[in-house]
């Protein structure tokens, strides 16, 4: 399917009391409905990633000091990821979102390892200091989810979910 990337100019800082599910779904809706603002007949696909551990937000770090400082949080711990995407047609009047949480289990890292990871990867600009289709599925024990691709960002399990109820097909027959 052809489609162009257009970047949104959504604040992704957390709101009071948002939970990292509410924060996720969130975003995916303002940054689709900021990009369909500009381009109202076009179908949007927005999505954002929210890594959340015991209910507290790890976003993108923007820095190598964040992004250790939440490695090292969430080392041999458990976080869910959550990744929202959002479909929207304003000349359609159409806005779904839909959830995929990707339960994560993280290794026990030292801090040598941490550090030569964020080294090789500079991670700055993904959820939780994490890019799993790059060196930070060496970070991983293991990954729980219903969609393979979810972990990466967007789910295109989900993505193609919303689609088809808007009566966009995939696949053409």
């Amino acid at each position: 399917m052809p489609f162009r990337v257009i970047v949104s100019d959504v604040d992704e800082t957390q709101l009071p009391n948002e939970t990292p599910m509410e924060m996720a779904v969130r975003l995916a809706l303002a940054k689709a409905l900021s990009v369909a603002a500009r381009h109202p007949e076009a179908v949007i696909i927005g999505s954002d990633q929210v890594a959340d551990l015991d209910g507290q937000a790890f976003g993108k770090p923007g820095s190598h000091a964040q992004a250790f400082a939440q490695l090292q949080a969430m080392r041999g711990t458990t976080v869910i990821f959550q990744s929202a995407v959002a479909v929207v047609c304003l000349e359609s009047s159409f806005q779904l979102t839909e959830l995929a949480q990707i339960k994560v289990k993280f290794r026990t890292l030292n801090d040598a390892q941490i550090e030569a990871y964020l080294m090789a990867e500079a991670p700055y600009d993904c959820a939780g200091s994490v890019k799993s289709e790059g060196l930070g599925i060496a970070l991983l024990e293991s990954v729980e989810n219903d969609d393979p691709t979810a972990i990466m960002g967007l789910s295109l399990i989900h993505t193609r979910r919303l689609l088809d109820k808007v009566g966009i097909a995939v696949i053409n027959v």
